[in-house]
């Protein structure tokens, strides 16, 4: 086949390549001329992807993957065109679909029939039908269904592991006809390899849902579950924190009963998926109390964070705070949405002065988002980690001289790491 993937950036590029490694030619479609000239030289454009840099090079090297800024050149004649282009989503659960819609509108202007379209970015339900289709049919002058087909097929990996987890989870896919539906799962059979998995109600591999809206709904609702159950557990966080109790025995005493599934309490829920999709969810189900009321526990975390560091350390005016960790999740290269910001935002407006460190960012690139860097060994009064990094496990006073008190957000170092000083851990008083 001829695949056409849209956007390369950390899902779709691991996707090109990943399709590129079956024996398919693809041709990979960016905006940015940088990614598409380091595509070509086989050289990954962002770090921390496990196992891309060899699996680029092969894809390259065949000459079973090559990138390109100009879709005159990559959707004419595709058998598949993947769209993976980014959807932003502001604070009041709107979408802003501008990206999306340049693409949707750049691919149906070079549209040719017989070509199966799929788009893989998280939507608000009814997006895939009502918005991108009858767009993709006025510019084009093709008819869906007839001479060529939309589906919707949520991608559901994590940066870092995105190959595991194409193995590992089932690929969902919703058409708007049968026709469709039945060739996205010829498609995707050809592009993907699947691990067994005997815990599955089903095996692994292609799972039609029935509807494109049933595919939209199921991605939405996988991460708004988590985002509800996280906001649960930083609830029973500050009520254990009031009272004296720790909420981690509390939760794996839960959770050896297989009908409890709590997860893990922090300072931050970042990244690209699980703060952002539930917006989405509420775009399509404003009345979603349950949705929102978690939402807004997790944002208020990093503010309730810096709060116990009030308590531990006291007037926090003019201290100088250091904060480890810029990024969303430890190893990962990215603060979309990351706690350092409203941690950040936060110190500041009690008077203090934050100084952010990271292992991944260099002190121009943490400058460029508005973070003034820190350097371990330099003195400082109070800390907050974070970020997850393992760099932080073992770290102690010696490495923040001067320091008082510390705020673990993520449960990732002791108090035995930290002598003479107050080290606090959310949810445990």
């Amino acid at each position: 086949m001829k695949i056409a993937v849209i956007a390369l950036g950390k899902i779709g590029l691991p996707l090109a390549v990943q399709f590129a490694s079956k024996g398919h030619e693809v041709v990979g479609v960016d905006v940015n001329p940088r990614t598409v000239e380091l595509v070509n030289a086989a050289q990954v454009p962002f770090p921390g992807e496990t196992d891309l840099d060899e699996k680029l090079t092969a894809a390259v090297s065949a000459g079973s993957l090559r990138a390109t800024t100009d879709y005159a050149d990559a959707v004419p004649g595709a058998d598949a065109v993947v769209i993976v282009v980014p959807l932003f989503v502001d604070l009041d659960a709107r979408p802003d679909f501008a990206w999306m819609d340049s693409a949707t509108e750049s691919v149906a202007a070079h549209l040719t029939p017989g070509t199966l379209i799929s788009y893989e970015t998280t939507l608000p339900v009814g997006t895939t039908r009502e918005r991108w289709t009858p767009r993709l049919e006025e510019i084009s002058g093709l008819t869906e269904g007839v001479d060529f087909d939309v589906v919707f097929s949520p991608e559901r990996v994590l940066s870092g592991r995105i190959f595991a987890d194409l193995r590992k989870y089932p690929k969902l896919i919703g058409g708007l006809t049968e026709r469709g539906a039945a060739r996205a799962l010829e498609f995707y059979e050809a592009v993907l390899d699947f691990d067994e998995r005997p815990d599955l109600p089903r095996p692994n591999g292609v799972w039609d849902l029935g509807s494109a809206e049933a595919a939209e709904f199921a991605k939405l609702a996988e991460t708004t579950y988590r985002d509800v159950n996280i906001g649960l557990a930083n609830q029973f966080a500050r009520y254990a924190e009031r009272t004296g109790i720790d909420v981690y025995q509390v939760i794996d005493a839960s959770n050896s009963q297989p009908y409890s599934h709590i997860h893990r309490p922090g300072i931050a829920v970042g990244g690209h998926c699980i703060p952002v999709y539930p917006r989405l969810y509420l775009w399509n189900d404003p009345e979603a109390t349950i949705v929102r009321a978690a939402r807004e526990a997790n944002a208020a975390m990093p503010a309730h964070a810096v709060s116990m560091l009030e308590g531990a350390y006291g007037e926090l005016t003019g201290a100088r705070v250091v904060v480890l960790g810029a990024a969303y999740r430890g190893g990962v290269k990215e603060t979309a949405f990351s706690g350092v910001f409203p941690t950040v935002e936060a110190l500041r407006a009690r008077g203090a002065v934050p100084v952010v460190h990271d292992p991944l960012y260099s002190d121009d690139e943490l400058r460029a988002l508005g973070l003034e860097p820190y350097t371990l060994g330099d003195p400082a009064d109070a800390a907050v980690i974070q970020t997850d990094h393992a760099e932080y496990k073992p770290l102690g006073p010696s490495d923040i001289p001067g320091v008082k008190a510390l705020v673990d957000g993520r449960r990732l170092s002791s108090a035995d790491m930290w002598p003479g000083v107050v080290y606090r851990v959310v949810g445990v008083s």
